[in-house]
């Protein structure tokens, strides 16, 4: 499978050109990598060209660094995406991705048709939060916070009903790279675009998970009310909505890149 050099580090990425017109980019969550989007796929791929990628330090792709940057994470989806000589695609990323989302449609608004934010915050969580739980991991180790981490992905009617899933998505969870999951919650931590969001004038839909404690619907509102052309929808998901309700995560995700004009004005929120 391919990978590039971006910033000394290794880059592990997935590229379905299957002769559609559009291309989207799907950016994984903290503790995951790219398989979080394998259901999703399946529905978007007969639409869309699918470029998915590991982000640094999770899954096949390296890091170097004890500490990251969402602006460097950022832009090493514009260096995938010069490598690949791919102009304006949509971008799709969840939580950690959907932070990255945040960045790259204020700071390369010429490189996006449309932004897709799921599960995600202008800001996620405290800093002092942040910091527990680097501390947590460096002592104890990923092990040590499965158990919540599993709580706070998935509803527990779909840790019962679908355990072969939940199982497969913790596994990778528990390999992830420890200096990655260290350096990514950094970068989660010092994220903040509370101030920059009316500067995100790619249109944007943002999707919510009602039972999401870790990034509210009041997150998604938030955002909606301070981004210029944005669709706010709401799924009966916990964090992981892309993997509880991947059909429906599909269909909204659709629905945003065939429609156009009007689609986004705050009527729809």
């Amino acid at each position: 499978m391919p990978t590039i050099k971006i910033a000394d580090n290794e880059c592990f990425y997935t590229f379905q050109e299957e002769g559609h017109d559009d291309t989207i980019v799907f950016s994984n969550s903290l503790g995951t990598d790219q398989s979080m989007w394998d259901k999703v796929v399946e529905y978007i791929s007969p639409h869309l060209n699918v470029l998915r990628y590991d982000t640094r330090g999770h899954g096949q792709s390296s890091i170097h660094s004890d500490k990251v940057t969402i602006a460097e994470l950022g832009q090493d989806v514009i260096a995938l995406l010069d490598h690949l000589k791919l102009g304006k695609v949509y971008f799709c990323g969840l939580s950690m991705g959907g932070l990255i989302g945040q960045w790259l449609g204020i700071h390369y608004p010429e490189r996006f048709k449309k932004i897709i934010i799921a599960n995600t915050a202008a800001r996620i969580g405290t800093e002092n939060g942040w910091n527990a739980r680097i501390d947590q991991v460096k002592e104890h180790g990923l092990q040590s916070i499965l158990d919540g981490t599993a709580q706070r992905w998935f509803t527990p009617e779909f840790r019962e009903t679908h355990k072969a899933i939940v199982d497969a998505v913790l596994e990778k969870f528990e390999q992830t790279s420890l200096q990655g999951y260290i350096a990514n919650c950094a970068a989660v931590r010092d994220a903040d675009f509370r101030e920059e969001l009316p500067n995100l004038r790619v249109p944007t839909l943002i999707i919510s998970g009602t039972l999401d404690e870790v990034t509210t619907p009041a997150d998604g509102e938030f955002m909606a009310a301070r981004i210029p052309r944005t669709r706010h929808v709401q799924l009966q998901a916990n964090h992981l909505s892309s993997v509880e309700l991947p059909a429906e995560f599909a269909k909204n995700v659709l629905y945003a890149t065939k429609n156009e004009g009007d689609f986004y004005l705050k009527i729809y929120n």
